[in-house]
């Protein structure tokens, strides 16, 4: 069975650059950010920044992080961003102060409207705010907020908005318990 591709309709989307930047964005990602060749946090929010991302102080990138559309990103102070994670920025990710976004984790913008033939694409922001630990291997949603200090656990996955305090475990993730911080 072939597929009619004239009946894909996501010419909507915009990307939010040229093509130019976006090429050029592709191979700088590619050899500089989601490479073990240059382990330099300093060097990858340089050119996250001169991409357009919006990066505090004081921020830590490992290796292998792969970031669609670094102009869409913003990153509060302090925030740690671990290795083989994937922002999918299609859409506008902020991301508050002293987060820590753990390795493999994977922030996606974006996904299809299967109850269509044309299979059109779905664009949402992600917010997560100060505070919030998003494990290792676990998904963000696309429209998702986490709200302040909410911890979403290794291999959960956030189909909805995390509260403040809170602790969420599974697929999809549910609330398990408070989270209380200790001073």
């Amino acid at each position: 069975m072939q597929t009619d591709l004239s009946k894909f309709n996501n010419n909507w989307f915009n990307p939010g650059a040229g093509v130019i930047k976006r090429w050029l964005w592709f191979y700088i990602n590619t050899f500089f950010v989601n490479s073990y060749l240059i382990p330099l946090p300093a060097l990858k929010v340089f050119l996250l920044r001169l991409f357009g991302a919006k990066i505090g102080k004081g921020v830590m990138i490992k290796p292998k992080v792969n970031i669609k559309y670094p102009w869409n990103i913003s990153i509060g102070d302090y925030s740690w961003i671990g290795e083989d994670v994937w922002i999918d920025s299609l859409s506008k990710i902020s991301i508050g102060k002293n987060v820590c976004i753990s390795q493999g984790a994977f922030l996606l913008t974006g996904n299809h409207d299967f109850t269509k033939s044309s299979f059109d694409l779905i664009v949402k922001e992600i917010v997560i705010e100060d505070g919030v630990w998003i494990g290792a291997k676990a998904v963000v949603c696309p429209g998702i907020v986490c709200y302040s200090h909410a911890i979403l656990t290794v291999g959960s996955i956030a189909t909805k908005e995390l509260e403040a305090y809170s602790i969420y475990q599974g697929n999809p993730a549910q609330k398990i318990k408070n989270r209380n911080l200790i001073s």
